[in-house]
């Protein structure tokens, strides 16, 4: 069975996020602890084949994969599947007929319309047929006020799995500037409460980018279950700077210092 359906058994989980290509990068989050690791094609700089090997490193570290694809395209959707990738997060999934590509580009006929051509799945699994394919998660991204509006119709299509949150589109397509991950303007911090709930009354997991910890336990004592916490990229980036910074403190500090 999918690993990351085994996961979402009602309790929350914690995700990893890729942005930087390379195995190795992929591999240190991929042991880090998480629940789940996501490869993002989308804004992350991460191209077919970075993602290829990063998926690798990732089943030698154990992690169930995702890949948050580039675009709500059959192609893009069947070679990360293909690939290996237990499951795929869709951009900018708008309405009910966007979801149903979507859906339909995760599923073999007659579900859907994916072609069949599992080159890394059946060598993780040499029983790998047609009816394990149904195990592919599907998470649907609604970040506009567009998907908002279509949400409740948008959750009545067979297959879809989870609704992802992007926050900071959502806040762009709210006319809302400047609302953190937390949803610190009141409108912004509604809206997601508000997919929140109409993935609840409807059974489907919903999940949300935190950016720290801090966020990701305030969206889960809200409800949302799949979290994700913070890019490699931007937890590199906080790493060296504070180091740089802390190195020159205590030389500050040292010379400051009276002497002995």
């Amino acid at each position: 069975m999918n690993r990351l359906r085994q996961i979402w058994d009602g309790r929350p989980t914690y995700g990893g996020w890729c942005t930087m290509p390379g195995s190795v990068s992929a591999e240190i989050i991929g042991r880090a602890g998480y629940d789940w690791v996501c490869v993002d094609t989308q804004h992350g700089l991460v191209g077919y084949e970075s993602m290829l090997a990063m998926l690798q490193a990732l089943t030698a570290a154990g992690s169930p994969t995702i890949v948050r694809v580039q675009w709500n395209e059959p192609a893009s959707i069947m070679k990360a599947l293909d690939a290996g990738a237990e499951g795929v997060i869709v951009p900018m999934v708008n309405t009910v007929e966007e979801a149903k590509a979507a859906v339909g580009a995760c599923r073999y006929m007659p579900d859907g319309y994916r072609s069949m051509g599992p080159i890394r799945p059946r060598m993780l699994d040499p029983k790998y047929s047609v009816e394990g394919g149904k195990d592919v998660v599907c998470a649907v991204m609604c970040e506009t006020a567009q998907a908002m509006e279509n949400l409740d119709r948008i959750l009545e299509v067979p297959g879809v799995d989870a609704v992802f949150v992007g926050p900071n589109d959502l806040a762009v397509s709210l006319g809302i500037r400047g609302s953190s991950y937390a949803g610190q303007d009141p409108r912004h911090h509604a809206a997601m409460e508000q997919i929140l709930a109409t993935c609840r009354a409807r059974g489907v997991i919903a999940g949300i980018m935190c950016g720290t910890p801090e966020t990701a336990e305030h969206w889960r004592q809200a409800g949302f279950l799949m979290l994700a916490i913070d890019s490699d990229a931007s937890m590199l980036t906080k790493a060296a700077q504070a180091d740089a910074r802390r190195c020159r403190e205590l030389a500050a500090e040292s010379e400051a210092a009276p002497a002995s």
